[in-house]
């Protein structure tokens, strides 16, 4: 996916950043934009007036992308975290977990898609965990965020179908990173299960898998070492 530009929707986050700054270190993509709440033109995955007016002035400025990842997400916040039982869930933390991992990256796809070209290899790569994979679903918990990623797990493969269908050549995917060293895993330190990443080192992890996939793998989930994470 090499030459044409890049865009990177999350890009002042750990992984986000981390991801555009080794795009322009392989120097593959004529440009890197790097878009978020506070980039020129800002970006809110919450506020589809802000995504939609994002992608207007991309089209404006003649900006084709052959690349797009969106690096956004949510785990918890300050006060709430990840359910450990059905006696913590709450309707409204449920819902911001839909909104901000699920629905954002989907009217993303709505709107940043027909900026891309319509022939030749492109990707649209979303960031997405494998405990949103249901049959790899063991220890049960995490009730929304489970559910969100489930769901853009879905997304994915729903928007794959029918971008495909303009161009076949396009590869639409998620990515699971694994543990990474950034704000959103902090809390969860203390598994010794889990391998942890720098950002530096899972965004370059995460190109080379992108650099490895082909047409017929689009509309799936796959690991930062690049195995296939079933549904």
């Amino acid at each position: 996916m090499s030459r044409g530009s890049a865009i990177i929707i999350g890009a002042s986050g750990g992984i986000g950043r981390a991801l555009a700054d080794e795009l322009d270190a392989r120097g593959s993509f004529t440009a890197v934009q790097r878009l978020s709440r506070h980039s020129a033109p800002p970006i809110d995955l919450c506020d589809e007036l802000r995504i939609a007016t994002a992608a207007s002035q991309l089209k404006e400025a003649e900006a084709s992308p052959t690349l797009i990842i969106v690096a956004t997400g949510i785990l918890h916040k300050a006060d709430r975290g990840p359910e450990k039982s059905l006696r913590d869930l709450e309707p409204d933390w449920m819902m911001e977990n839909l909104r901000i991992n699920a629905v954002g990256p989907a009217l993303v796809a709505k709107h940043f898609l027909p900026l891309m070209p319509k022939s030749g290899p492109t990707c649209l790569a979303i960031l997405s965990a494998r405990v949103g994979s249901i049959s790899d679903n063991r220890l049960g918990g995490w009730h929304s965020y489970r559910a969100s990623k489930a769901a853009l797990n879905m997304l994915v493969r729903n928007i794959s179908i029918e971008w495909q269908r303009k161009n076949p050549d396009a590869v639409i995917v998620g990515l699971h990173p694994g543990t990474v060293e950034t704000p959103l895993s902090a809390p969860f330190k203390g598994n010794p299960a889990h391998e942890r990443f720098a950002p530096e080192q899972a965004a370059r992890q995460l190109l080379d898998v992108l650099e490895a996939l082909k047409p017929a793998q689009s509309g799936q989930l796959f690991a930062y070492d690049g195995t296939l994470i079933a549904p």
